[in-house]
């Protein structure tokens, strides 16, 4: 164990939770953003799927890493516009839609593997960009500054979201939608117009965060994103429906998973620890989730669908 606390290797810990709590952070966000408008998407994990495997994809053929990023955006989106028509148009049952999504995402993704790719192949994916100036700090320098764009990326949608949900005329109506759809549309307000948009750009995130994921790893396998997509939905309850919230929770879930991974790099764990303790991420986010949806409410809307005069 002494190993791991010394001044390197715990810097190189954190400079990786931050980049493993980016693909939760990216899809967590989104999905916050759903929900705020009364839009709980269950099929996260299938939308993220297909968002890698199209980043994946784009990207061993062109070998253009920022086209591997725009196909992850608009694999998402495109599934944002499935997920409202069937939920809003259709008015189908949230969960059950959301569910469909996901296996929809995980049989489709792993089918065009096997067909278009066939075999694991490595690609170029992201590479680190050092901030001129904050790069060359030390020990934060090189946790902070040293990342792939879409670590940027995503921490800095943290506050652009807080803004927008916060401080907008549009984020005032998504909270309304959320909350009081019936007191929205009497003011005027398109409960399903907003809600539109808030799928669409949830999902166009989530595509991008299995982007990330696959770009950061570099390479595709069948269910790549290994539950990812469920734990994000989970931290959105545990950041309380809030955008720092949930950007703690994502930290706390990247730099546990982080620490274990170094840990069993290490030989500190082995054999049947080393699974048991792999365990870790999930079961605190449990714990926490269970302490912290005791203490905050959901948007009141949420999953319920609107109908005009109903």
């Amino acid at each position: 164990m002494s190993d791991f606390f010394t001044v390197s290797v715990l810097l190189a810990t954190l400079a990786a939770g931050i980049r493993l709590a980016t693909p939760f952070l990216l899809a967590a966000l989104g999905e916050t953003l759903g929900q705020r408008s009364g839009v709980l998407n269950l099929g996260v994990e299938g939308v993220m799927l297909l968002g890698a495997y199209g980043a994946y994809y784009a990207t061993l053929r062109t070998e253009s890493v920022l086209l591997g990023i725009v196909i992850g955006l608009a694999v998402g989106g495109l599934m944002g516009i499935v997920y409202g028509v069937v939920t809003l148009a259709l008015k189908a049952e949230q969960g059950i839609s959301g569910i469909g999504i996901f296996i929809f995402g995980l049989g489709l993704s792993d089918l065009l593997f096997q067909k278009q790719v066939g075999t694991p192949t490595p690609i170029d994916g992201l590479g680190d960009l050092a901030i001129p100036v904050l790069g060359d700090l030390p020990w934060v320098g090189e946790v902070l500054f040293h990342q792939n764009v879409l670590v940027y990326v995503a921490f800095l949608l943290v506050p652009a979201m807080w803004y927008v949900i916060n401080r907008t005329p549009f984020g005032m109506n998504v909270r309304a939608v959320g909350e009081t759809p019936e007191a929205a549309d009497s003011l005027g307000v398109s409960v399903n117009r907003t809600r539109y948009i808030t799928i669409f750009a949830g999902n166009a995130l989530a595509g991008l965060a299995g982007a990330s994921l696959a770009l950061e790893l570099g390479i595709f396998q069948q269910n790549l994103t290994n539950g990812h997509g469920f734990i994000a939905v989970a931290l959105v309850y545990f950041g309380a429906w809030r955008p720092v919230g949930v950007m703690a929770g994502s930290m706390v879930f990247g730099l546990v998973s982080a620490m274990v991974l170094q840990w069993k790099t290490l030989g500190i764990v082995v054999g049947t620890t080393a699974s048991i303790v792999g365990m870790f991420p999930a079961v605190l986010t449990i714990l926490v989730l269970v302490l912290v949806s005791r203490r905050t409410g959901a948007p009141s809307a949420l999953t319920r669908p609107f109908e005009r005069g109903h």
